[in-house]
């Protein structure tokens, strides 16, 4: 599935023909998703003015989701199957929301995907202080600069299958025309005031020149986690979910829960293991975070 749009599926075969379909009345309510693997019957020729038919989705690999906010317990899955999650951050201009990368963060561990934080706009700052808060986590990192070459991130995106997410404004639509000149998605300016207008409307996935794909995801504001658990974030991080088994029932792994073994764990090892614990607490605190800022 390479496109969704108001009821109508863009359908890739293995033959490479793209055809348009819409999902079966026998399907029910399972919404299929950019990045789902489908079986179709019907007119799969791919002319103009056809229709064929989605019957089957397959078991998703991994899923990246949200909710509209924290008190919405209605879970949307937003694309399928993908390998990784590219989290697309200006340093500056506007100024990075840690607390939306948090949580992206969060939906990445949750779902099953890589994450990788892409930081934009370094020729206007350094994003030294961004590497610095998510230390802890060992997480893959890469700079870019708007008068640089592409070559460190597509490396990381090369024969992958990666969805790019990030707030309007920190030149997601702008990086996604570079590394695909064809994809004519609509860029926009910054505001005086720092807010960016959104420019993408419908998640689309398009294949890279030299192999692999990215999912251009729209434009958001907030990214609900109201269908997270710290147990969904835990099982993302081995050594901390093997120490965990220490742990007294019920236990939330906040610096809040007095018996927390991770506590004991962070403690016996060198300092590493404090700074991860420490960025795994923050990302299990944006979990409870109201707000569209976090």
């Amino acid at each position: 599935m390479i496109a969704v749009d108001r009821g109508r599926m863009t359908v890739r075969l293995e033959s490479g023909v793209e055809v348009t379909a819409m999902r079966a009345r026998e399907l029910g309510r399972h919404g299929v998703v950019v990045g789902d693997r489908v079986r179709v019957v019907g007119d799969v020729s791919g002319r103009p003015d056809t229709l064929a038919r989605i019957v089957v989705i397959e078991d998703r690999t991994t899923v990246l989701r949200r909710t509209a906010d924290d008190t919405d317990p209605t879970e949307r899955v937003v694309v399928a199957n993908a390998d990784q999650l590219v989290i697309v951050t200006a340093v500056t201009d506007p100024e990075p929301a840690l607390g939306f990368l948090d949580r992206c963060l969060v939906a990445a561990y949750a779902g099953g995907l890589e994450p990788l934080l892409c930081f934009t706009k370094t020729d206007l700052g350094s994003p030294q202080a961004l590497l610095d808060r998510y230390a802890g986590l060992d997480l893959d990192t890469v700079a870019l600069s708007r008068d640089l070459p592409l070559d460190p991130l597509l490396e990381r995106l090369h024969l992958r299958m990666s969805v790019l997410v990030g707030q309007s404004g920190v030149g997601k639509s702008t990086l996604v025309n570079r590394l695909v000149p064809d994809a004519f998605r609509a860029t926009g300016e910054v505001t005086k005031v720092g807010k960016g207008r959104h420019t993408s409307s419908s998640a689309v996935l398009l294949d890279l020149p030299d192999g692999g794909t990215v999912i251009d995801t729209p434009g958001i504001r907030s990214f609900g986690l109201a269908h997270v658990t710290a147990e969904d974030v835990l099982a993302a991080f081995d050594d901390l979910e093997e120490a965990s088994v220490d742990c007294p029932p019920g236990c939330g792994h906040t610096a809040d829960d007095p018996d927390c073994a991770l506590d004991a764990w962070a403690a016996a090892g060198p300092p590493a293991r404090a700074e991860r614990l420490a960025s795994f607490r923050r990302l299990i605190d944006a979990v409870g975070q109201l707000g569209p800022g976090y």
